[in-house]
């Protein structure tokens, strides 16, 4: 099958989880860097899907790889090809799809409990899970494009999940591993943030790592699973 790409736009948001759950299905799939100079693909033909990373960047600023991507992704649209977006990719994706981006009322750092909605479309993306703790790390959000349906929500973000036929937008973070966890908590003071009931502190995330991971694994596999069915020869 042909691979799926994807696209990391910061050095220490890769892939993660979405690459280990693709690993140990055989499913091939090939790293496009933008934040190395990586160029962005003019055509959507030698990719099953493309799965889009977060970035401290915001889908509104003037970068010049932002409007190539979103002209590859209505391409994606077009033909089919699912694309699933972690964060900022998900911002991108609704951005793509002609919804606006913009500021969260708050940063939204840490371990949060995330709703599912009660109806079908999001009980089929997300099983038997009603509400679990994500990972956030954002401080803008997209609103729901046009066509699709909204899956879930949190406390502080009401839009952190929508499908569009085959394409999934998520707000948070379900890619999450222990070592992005640990790089990113690193690097929590230059967010400029101060805690607050949205904001965690680094010693509380990881405090609660062990315990939140494997959940959010769980969690992981039945989005990623439900995601991989649109793509031929990958869905078990």
């Amino acid at each position: 099958m042909k691979p799926i790409a994807i696209f990391r736009f910061s050095a220490s948001e890769g892939p993660g989880y979405f690459a280990d759950f693709l690993a140990k299905r055989a499913i091939p799939w090939t790293l496009i860097a933008v934040d190395a100079g990586d160029p962005i693909p003019s055509a959507v033909a030698p990719f099953s899907g493309l799965c889009l990373m977060g970035g401290p960047m915001s889908v509104n600023d003037p970068l010049p790889w932002i409007p190539k991507l979103i002209a590859l992704l209505n391409k994606a649209i077009a033909a089919h090809i699912p694309i699933i977006g972690h964060c900022l990719g998900g911002q991108l994706l609704a951005k793509a799809l002609g919804a606006p981006v913009g500021p969260n009322p708050v940063k939204e750092i840490g371990w949060g409990e995330v709703t599912v909605d009660p109806v079908a479309a999001a009980h089929d993306w997300f099983g038997p899970f009603a509400r679990f703790a994500a990972f956030h790390w954002h401080g803008e959000t997209f609103a729901i494009p046009e066509g699709a349906t909204h899956l879930a929500a949190s406390r502080w973000c009401m839009n952190q999940a929508f499908a569009y036929g085959p394409h999934l937008g998520l707000q948070c973070h379900v890619e999450m591993t222990e070592p992005l966890i640990r790089l990113w908590c690193a690097a929590w003071a230059e967010e400029g943030v101060t805690v607050s009931d949205s904001v965690q502190s680094p010693e509380a995330m990881l405090a609660e790592m062990a315990e939140r991971l494997p959940l959010l694994h769980q969690v992981a596999d039945h989005l990623y699973t439900r995601w991989l069915r649109a793509i031929p020869g990958a869905a078990p």
